[in-house]
């Protein structure tokens, strides 16, 4: 059991607030409502997968990073709670799964499965050569509405691209907040990560810029699902979030960073969630 519990700290299962609740709005909306229960186990347990292949992935390439930071000094592979043999068998384990819960779906999306886990594992790497590290974060979470809109029905769709785009944003934007606490840190180990490599101000700035575009373009995901109005209040709260989040935090004051990044953020994700049940 203390091994389970540590694989769950590891993969941090409470971040999954952050990408189911995209996954279902997609299928949702491809579904036009319900779309069976099949549909939905299938779906939950691919993006359980494949978040924990990314997360594990992370946490193993990472390790070298996390044993010198003062803030992950409690991470299971840093403590040797876990070994990294065991992560390396987990994560194998876990794109298994997720290729076969893909088979399960559509012949496109086992095409997409090795793509999404390259892709997802790949992101980990991108702090060491380019502040746009947060935004290969973004798009990653930003296949979940993708996703959840093919593993039922694999076409092109501008709800899905546009939905894919605000997340993308969404999550750049508040892992651009969670990365201030680690300004010194990542300037003394020559990581590229936008409040290092711009400043605090500026990165700030961005953070603010993309949350703004967010809420734009889920008012416009909405438009193109023709939803119903109650949608569209929900979208216009989310707004009103991510307005709060950036009042919370300055440059000279990060206090707050952790209200803004876990507690607010995963508001929004449940919010559109049941905006796009209210709208359908």
């Amino acid at each position: 059991m203390s091994k389970f519990f540590s694989i769950l700290r590891m993969v941090k299962i409470e971040h999954s607030i952050f990408a189911l609740p995209f996954a279902y709005s997609g299928l949702f909306l491809a579904a036009g409502g319900w779309p069976g229960w099949w549909a939905f186990i299938v779906l939950t347990a691919a993006m359980v997968a494949v978040r924990s292949f990314a997360m594990a992935a992370n946490r193993y390439l990472d390790l070298d990073i996390d044993r010198e930071n003062p803030r992950t000094q409690d991470r299971p592979l840093v403590t040797g709670e876990l070994t990294k043999g065991f992560t390396l068998a987990f994560i194998g384990g876990c794109a298994l799964v997720f290729v076969g819960t893909t088979a399960l779906m559509n012949p496109l999306c086992l095409k997409l499965a090795i793509p999404a886990l390259l892709w997802s594992g790949f992101y980990s790497l991108t702090k060491r050569f380019t502040w746009l590290c947060h935004y290969v974060l973004g798009s990653v979470l930003g296949l979940a509405p993708i996703a959840g809109w093919i593993s039922i029905r694999p076409e092109f769709a501008w709800t899905w691209l546009l939905l894919a785009l605000a997340v993308t944003l969404w999550v750049a934007g508040f892992d651009i907040l969670y990365a201030c606490q680690d300004v010194e840190f990542d300037r003394s180990r020559g990581l590229k990560s936008m409040p290092a490599s711009l400043g605090l101000e500026r990165a700030l700035r961005l953070s603010r810029d993309g949350h703004l575009a967010a809420a734009g373009l889920f008012l416009m995901a909405g438009m193109t699902a023709n939803l119903r109005w109650t949608y569209f209040a929900v979208a216009a709260l989310i707004g009103g979030i991510l307005w709060f989040e950036h009042r919370l935090i300055k440059p000279d004051d990060l206090s707050r960073v952790n209200l803004a990044f876990f507690t607010l953020n995963g508001f929004v994700a449940i919010l559109l969630f049941a905006g796009v049940l209210l709208g359908l």
